[in-house]
């Protein structure tokens, strides 16, 4: 991609488009059993639509024994008796359709349920038709098959007793890997596709895709020391097939439609990503990188909270902004089902709540690439503290706890601590629609319980204010809708070695945006350097700002308040 015009050949609609992240258990329930649901959703489309959104990306609503929430599927072509019917779902689509906006749905084909009638036949007798959808190893003397440690904590391995055979699992016991390998499972799952694509539905984000393709044999991961179990990432990411099924993938469904695909690849480089997403690969459109979700990870992995430095953050930025750019596309996400709440993680949620909220949304909303909107963010909800583990319910979070407290010993105060800055229950709280019980959210008694600054924090209250959070937002959505530079020109990072600014430059057909950002709650004066003070434009207009009050000028020394943003925009 160029700025001498030639983006106008390469314009697709997925590009252009801002993403809203539904899930669904938490969003809305119409029915009064404290769990969201799809008519839900379907009585505050007219809100998404009044947001800008463009496409709504729909967690798991297939039947489900929950499990992990939706993502141990036991009927790819069934809606959750939760969440209502097949007749709400075609409702949903049909509303989303009527305004112009599309829909994503959550596509889970590395793992199924356990209770999925695939795995009821493989698991009944060795001879089982189904039994080569699954991975099987024989039990020896009681050992497991090799030493690979569950997402989830403990043995990717479980006994099947009825066969006295051992099957995979990457992640919880009850969601059995699918082998990949066997032909028929790929036929299965792209005729399941076909059936949702030919429904009308817009687009798959695929959960782990990258983890479909194991190691042959199965090896032990390296031994690091610690626990009996290890990380065997390097064994079943990007493993040795997983190009060549994608790429099956596209040739048998996904070149047949006019969709949008996103693939979630735990551990990939900008270098590594380009293989998933270059724009000769015939893979993908976009992926989900985990490389900043990992920034605050210490030695011992998420729980293990560090500190990090505004350099770290940039770079990882700026290294997939340059890296594929022109070569395949970035999505922008800060947070979503399985991350903190952002304002609480990258800002500042107690004194400058609004200010860092709206400076995070304006970093995002201006670099290259797809913006995903992740529920409540719009509004700046912020991570929950919940004092007693009983009020938890992500599985994870309960695993990790009971290990560390039940079975190490860990204080339990301290096991909470990492659990309210880490917790995946963190973006599961009900949306907080208004004030009123519940927040809105339900008539009922909610599944999980309400973050109690609902009434603080809350649609309706933020819709009446003009300088809310959610009203920025809706005004960054605006802005990249008009500006083609937003999405779809370069990047030039400034101030590449500050601790406290994040300033980088836009370029595209003789106009130029101009982001300066500060990450402190401390006022602070940048003065650029004689190589940065060429690329910052000259005659410029301050486009937006997350302060009433702005100094319009954009020179080589600038000052800014604590978490402000701004953008200025020139054209020649």
């Amino acid at each position: 991609m160029t700025t001498d015009g030639s983006w106008e050949q390469g314009r697709v609609w997925w590009k252009e488009a801002v993403v809203y992240q539904v899930y669904p258990r938490s969003f809305m329930d119409s029915n009064g059993d404290g769990i969201g649901d799809l008519q839900g959703i379907i009585s505050r489309l007219d809100y998404l639509q009044w947001l800008g959104i463009d496409v709504l990306w729909l967690s798991p609503v297939y039947e489900s024994p929950n499990t992990d929430n939706g993502y141990d599927i036991s009927d790819y072509r069934a809606i959750m008796a939760e969440f209502g019917n097949m007749e709400d779902f075609d409702c949903l689509l049909s509303g989303l359709h009527e305004r112009n906006m599309k829909l994503m749905m959550d596509l889970v084909v590395n793992h199924t349920s356990d209770e999925h009638e695939w795995f009821r036949m493989a698991r009944s007798k060795k001879d089982s038709p189904y039994r080569d959808y699954y991975i099987w190893r024989p039990n020896r003397d009681g050992k497991f098959p090799n030493n690979w440690a569950s997402f989830f904590g403990g043995s990717v391995w479980k006994l099947e007793e009825q066969t006295n055979e051992y099957y995979l699992h990457l992640f919880a016991s009850s969601q059995p890997d699918l082998n990949w390998e066997n032909p028929q499972v790929r036929n299965e799952i792209y005729g399941m596709m076909r059936w949702w694509l030919d429904k009308g539905v817009d687009g798959f984000r695929m959960d782990v895709i990258n983890a479909i393709s194991k190691t042959p044999g199965l090896p032990d991961a390296p031994y690091t020391g610690g626990e009996e179990f290890q990380w065997g990432g390097s064994l079943f990411l990007s493993g040795p097939r997983v190009h060549e099924y994608l790429q099956e993938m596209n040739e048998r469904v996904l070149a047949h439609y006019d969709l949008m695909t996103v693939g979630e690849t735990l551990s990939v480089t900008p270098s590594e990503a380009l293989q998933y997403v270059g724009v000769d690969r015939g893979e993908l459109h976009m992926l989900f990188q985990f490389e900043l979700m990992d920034i605050d990870a210490g030695a011992g992995g998420k729980w293990d909270v560090r500190g990090w430095r505004l350099s770290e953050f940039k770079s990882i930025m700026s290294r997939w902004q340059t890296e594929l750019y022109g070569r395949g596309w970035n999505s922008l996400y800060l947070n979503n089902h399985d991350q903190p709440r952002v304002v609480s993680r990258f800002g500042n949620d107690k004194q400058f709540w609004a200010e860092s909220a709206k400076m995070l949304a304006t970093m995002l909303h201006t670099l290259q690439g797809t913006p995903f909107v992740y529920q409540g963010e719009e509004i700046g909800m912020t991570n929950v503290r919940f004092e007693k583990i009983e009020d938890y319910r992500d599985i994870e979070t309960l695993n990790w706890y009971n290990e560390q407290v039940t079975r190490l010993g860990r204080d339990s105060g301290e096991a909470l601590e990492a659990i309210h800055f880490k917790g995946r229950d963190n973006a599961r709280t009900p949306l907080q629609w208004n004030d009123t019980q519940n927040a809105g959210f339900t008539a009922g008694v909610p599944w999980i319980q309400v973050n109690s600054n609902y009434q603080e924090i809350n649609v309706e209250k933020q819709r009446s204010d003009p300088h809310s959070i959610v009203n920025y937002y809706r005004r960054l959505i605006e802005l990249r809708r008009n500006f083609p530079v937003i999405v779809y020109g370069d990047y030039t990072e400034l101030a590449r070695d500050d601790e406290t600014i994040y300033a980088f430059v836009r370029h595209l057909d003789g106009s130029s945006l101009f982001t300066i950002l500060n990450f402190s709650a401390e006022s602070y004066t940048i003065h650029f350097t004689a190589e940065d003070i060429p690329r910052i434009p000259r005659v410029s207009a301050l486009l937006i700002s997350n302060y009433e009050r702005v100094d319009q000028a954009l020179t080589s020394s600038m000052h800014l308040r604590p978490y402000e943003a701004r953008v200025y925009m020139s054209s020649s």
